[in-house]
């Protein structure tokens, strides 16, 4: 692996190079002008949904289950590690670029939530499937079936070779050894055993164990951050200005931080935002289709409110405690720069609790990817396809704990771009479709508004 990487850099910079970003960015901006706003202005109507929608509908789980189920694949290592990284390459100004991905994503996330009621269906075994392979193929048409075939294989190679393993296990192990001294090997065994005991139960068995890990797991690292922050609230102002600062002029080399340029400050906080909050990959509406409701717009709404929750909040709040305590001027990198910042106020319970929430964190993020990498397994080879896909996936598992943290995060990369490009492209295409609805929505239930 380690000869690969020169190779892997070079492929990553041109996946994510000015056309993607573009594309990422530009999507998100021409949804937000054409939905006028929404996650400004529907925000708050949005986060009533989450636990006020009717699930009404046809579907198979709650609205709010399918929320924690898309929360359990985007809330992960992206929030604590992929900050990290972002900063540690980036400098502080990658945090403001991963804030300009996340408002335009918002209206992406939304877009992909509500696309994926719309054009959902129900497969062989009576489930009900949808996703982008369904509304590329069910609303562009027919004729541009090969580009949801790309999409479906592009989802398998982020749940086998992206977000789905390799970072999470990586983080999990690592932080367990730093933390408690616990075996690499020990834990990697441990992950192998209890992730198909969770998953052969399907989606209601995900959504049962995401609908009560999420809330508390989010909870317990917001609360640590918060704690943290407070020990330090005068410096807040002098700390958001350097990253809005830095965003625009880079960083000089300070400390152990080798210095960077605006455009790596952008590329990295923009690429790890959507590693973290995965809008425009396509793969939350995954989830959003099997919510009950009858409302397109409705679970758009409710799914919006994850990039809201993942990046406005968790993220920032990460991001705070590195340049806050400064640990981003060190020779930390990934989830030990994290801990460190932790440690730094609360002491060793510091890396103990930040282990206790990248833990939490990274598993249901592979529960959440094995499902979403099934779904696609099953679009593009029906139920035959489910039991050879769980064994690979198993066995990428075990051997996750043991690669290089560069490689997975370059891998990791290439595969999200693979994945987004034909989404986006669906998004613009069908964006006529998701303003029709949420006006449909909107003028039939003022109620709510």
């Amino acid at each position: 692996m380690e000869g690969l990487i020169p190779v892997l850099n070079a492929i990553d910079s041109f996946m994510w190079g000015p056309p993607l970003i573009t594309l990422l960015v530009g999507t998100g901006i021409y949804l937000t002008i054409r939905l006028r706003l929404l996650q400004v202005f529907r925000l708050p109507m949005a986060l009533r949904l989450i636990f006020q929608a009717k699930n009404d509908g046809s579907g198979d789980v709650s609205s709010f289950k399918a929320l924690c189920v898309a929360l359990a694949a985007t809330v992960g290592t992206g929030n604590i590690v992929g900050v990290a990284t972002a900063v540690k390459v980036g400098g502080p100004g990658a945090i403001f670029w991963m804030w300009v991905a996340a408002f335009f994503g918002m209206a992406t996330k939304y877009a992909e939530g509500l696309l994926a009621v719309k054009y959902r269906s129900v497969d062989e075994k009576g489930e009900v499937a949808g996703g982008p392979m369904f509304y590329i193929r069910n609303g562009m048409g027919e004729q541009w079936k090969p580009l949801a075939t790309f999409f479906a294989f592009a989802c398998i190679g982020v749940a086998f070779f992206g977000i789905g393993t390799f970072p999470q296990v990586n983080a999990i192990v690592d932080s367990m050894e730093i933390s408690f001294g616990f075996p690499k090997a020990a834990t990697d065994g441990i992950l192998t055993f209890f992730i198909p005991a969770i998953t052969l139960g399907g989606l209601q068995s995900i959504a049962k164990i995401a609908s009560k890990v999420i809330p508390f797991m989010a909870f317990l690292y917001v609360a640590v951050c918060l704690g943290l922050l407070v020990t330090d609230y005068a410096n807040i102002p002098a700390a958001i200005s350097l990253i809005i600062e830095s965003a625009f002029t880079g960083t000089a080399a300070v400390g152990g931080f080798a210095g960077s340029t605006i455009m790596m400050a952008m590329q990295n906080g923009i690429a790890r935002g959507v590693f973290s909050n995965e809008s425009g990959l396509g793969s939350a509406p995954i989830a959003a289709a099997a919510a009950k409701t009858k409302w397109p717009a409705e679970q758009g709404l409710i799914s919006m409110t994850g990039t809201f929750i993942d990046t406005i909040i968790i993220c920032t709040m990460t991001g705070l405690a590195l340049v806050l305590t400064g640990v981003w001027q060190g020779d930390a990198a990934g989830a030990a720069m994290t801990s460190n910042a932790f440690a730094s106020v609360y002491g060793p319970v510091g890396s103990s609790l930040l282990t206790i929430s990248l833990v939490l964190f990274a598993f249901t993020t592979i529960l959440g990817w094995n499902y979403y990498g099934e779904r696609a397994c099953i679009y593009l080879f029906g139920t035959r396809g489910v039991t050879p896909y769980r064994v690979i996936f198993i066995c990428l598992i075990a051997s996750g704990a043991f690669l290089k943290l560069e490689a997975i995060w370059v891998l990791a990369d290439i595969v999200n771009g693979l994945m987004a490009i034909p989404n986006l492209i669906a998004l613009i295409a069908l964006s006529g479709v998701i303003v029709a609805e949420t006006n449909k929505y909107l003028n039939r239930d003022k109620l709510q508004d």
